[in-house]
């Protein structure tokens, strides 16, 4: 796996778990160099605490047998059988391995091994340290050119190198070396290894363990924060989407009603000359017509004409009325919904002779101006359509509420049409579609051959507001 790919996955990884990944290695690491540093540590001041100690008892048996070392090359029979009677028995001799007295050239002036008194061997380090006045120790099996017979032996032993002292000049005249078996140190060499072990273990463990409580707590955090701040990017994207639908739809319908206002000016104008105006027209005519101008013209044929142009002019009167009092609205500014609703039916009824059912709630709320509007052209057109083309068979007026919307629906029992088929250039049903969606409401038409509903939704509350 290439390392842009081991990166790629470690990014994606959370806090907690990276956290946990490199402060684990880093952790296990320290503890590795920490615990090996005091294990280190340890095992020297054990080991120096417990050569010092033997050597202080050793120097104290054999320090008074020694004679002046500064001034005698060799020991004479009586010390040298003093040491031997030393170490063979008592105390220290179940306890000292091997002695051997050292001068500082390198030649060993006294040992338990015979063979050794009286050869000069190069100093090694320890010998050198030892006479330069420190006390040395080591925890091994002894690998000196000297020391073949603890080779052999197998066993672990403690090797002290230390300093004889001359005691007005504090001059270093001599260095015993000597093994002391160690079969106990060990066991509690290796017990304080252990412990130092499990006390840096125990130190770091808690250390990392109260570091990663405190990091997987803050990943949490991070990551609940991620969530609502990612929620609430996605609401934001939402709405933001939602705000384009509807600048789109506004756009939509604003062109829309520029189309259908030049198309109702021209319907208008159709109207006013297809009807009244043609009226006028055959007025005007008629009054220069021979049965009105020929002196001659019966009496009786003259009032008939008259009464003809009467006739026309007072039909082009009453169509002028029919298209004003659709223009016109009543006063509704201080109207509620039921009351509107009542007025707008009425109206039908008196304009149509139809018989038109009502259902209204009765829980008053407040409304819009452009609301009331709105909701009285619907079934004012509703209405009209229906009767234009259902007959005005069967129709109802039904207005109830879900939730914060009003629900208008305008009924009846026509033949109905195919909704599919019908011109959406057209004045009525698109003017209302756009007039009810240009207020954020809806508008819905369900049409069969049993009868036809239309039905439109309108929040009131949003409607205030943008009132």
């Amino acid at each position: 796996m290439r390392l842009s790919e081991l990166l790629e996955r470690w990014h994606h990884q959370s806090l907690a778990r990276q956290f946990l990944l490199a402060g684990g290695v880093v952790s296990l690491a320290a503890m590795l160099i920490v615990g090996a540093l005091v294990t280190t540590l340890i095992e020297d001041a054990v080991t120096r605490n417990s050569a010092a100690t033997t050597a202080m008892y050793v120097d104290s048996v054999i320090a008074p047998l020694l004679p002046d070392l500064q001034t005698t090359d060799v020991l004479d029979d009586l010390t040298s059988r003093t040491l031997d009677e030393t170490f063979g028995q008592g105390a220290l001799g179940g306890r000292v391995m091997s002695f051997r007295l050292w001068r500082a050239d390198g030649t060993i002036l006294y040992a338990t091994d015979k063979g050794l008194i009286g050869k000069t061997f190069g100093p090694s380090d320890s010998l050198q340290r030892a006479f330069s006045g420190t006390l040395v120790a080591e925890f091994e099996v002894p690998d000196d050119e000297e020391s073949t017979a603890e080779r052999a032996l197998g066993r672990p032993l403690l090797e002290i190198y230390n300093p004889i002292l001359q005691p007005w000049s504090g001059e270093v005249v001599a260095v015993s070396e000597f093994y002391e078996v160690a079969e106990g140190f060990e066991h509690s060499l290796a017990q304080a290894r252990l412990w130092s072990w499990m006390a840096v273990a125990a130190v770091i463990s808690i250390f990392f363990l109260s570091l990663s409580a405190v990091v997987l707590r803050g990943s949490r955090t991070i990551e609940q924060q991620q969530a609502a701040l990612t929620q609430r990017v996605t609401e934001l994207s939402d709405l933001l989407r939602q705000n384009r639908e509807l600048h789109a739809r506004a756009q939509r319908a604003s062109q829309r009603a520029t189309a259908l206002n030049e198309s109702y000016l021209r319907r208008l104008g159709a109207d006013l000359h297809d009807g009244p105006a043609q009226l006028v027209a055959f007025a005007a005519l008629r009054i220069d017509s021979p049965a009105l101008v020929a002196p001659d013209t019966p009496h009786a044929v003259r009032e008939q004409e008259i009464d003809g142009i009467k006739a026309r002019l007072h039909e082009a009167m009453e169509e002028i009325r029919s298209i004003c009092s659709g223009l016109v609205l009543p006063h509704i500014e201080a109207t509620d919904l039921p009351d509107l609703l009542e007025r707008v039916v009425s109206a039908h009824r008196q304009r149509t002779g139809a018989d038109v059912g009502l259902t209204v709630s009765a829980e008053p709320r407040p409304l819009a101006h452009s609301a009331k509007i709105c909701i009285y052209r619907f079934v004012q057109e509703a209405l009209n359509n229906g009767f234009r083309h259902g007959k005005g068979l069967g129709q109802k007026v039904w207005q109830g509420f879900d939730g914060a919307a009003i629900v208008v629906e305008v009924e009846d029992k026509g033949p109905g049409f195919d909704v599919d088929s019908t011109r959406s250039e057209g004045l009525g049903l698109a003017g209302l579609r756009e007039r009810i969606e240009s207020l954020g409401g809806s508008y819905a038409i369900e049409s069969s051959p049993e009868g036809t509903r239309l039905r439109m939704t309108i929040n009131a509350e949003e409607v205030e507001q943008t009132s």
